[in-house]
């Protein structure tokens, strides 16, 4: 039986111009589930990527990495490399608190996450409503 976990999938990506690129990484979601089903939606990403600052793409490159998946696409001028990787969530600073023990019976608890509300996207995998919109905690 293969373990269920929270995995969270990493895109890092070159940003910058001229002689001063950088890499950025952005965790874009979070699978609940087996190491291979984190995977598998990291490869489904990866395949669809479209890097967002290359103009005439020449040639695109997937690899499989031991973590994930590395795509290389050629341009005109230079190449640009996307680092797909998946990791296991230890820890989150922003996560909520679950309770660590059951109060009724005293044993300990299965944290479960809050169930995930249905998010409407588009034909592109974007979200419809834009996840800021309505959130009264921002200025």
């Amino acid at each position: 039986m293969t373990a269920r976990a929270t995995w969270g999938l990493v895109v890092e990506t070159s940003v910058g111009a001229h002689n001063h690129w950088y890499a950025v990484p952005q965790v874009v979601a979070h699978v609940i589930g087996t190491r291979q089903e984190a995977l598998a939606e990291l490869e489904r990403r990866a395949r669809t990527y479209e890097p967002p600052h290359l103009l005439i793409p020449k040639r695109r490159r997937l690899l499989r990495t031991s973590d994930g998946f590395l795509l290389v696409v050629d341009g005109a001028w230079r190449s640009f490399a996307t680092r797909f990787t998946v990791g296991e969530l230890l820890t989150d600073s922003e996560a909520p608190e679950w309770p660590t023990s059951d109060p009724v019976a005293g044993e300990p608890a299965v944290p479960a996450p809050p169930p995930a509300e249905p998010v409407e996207v588009d034909d592109d995998g974007v979200p419809v409503r834009p996840g800021w919109l309505g959130r009264t905690d921002l200025p």
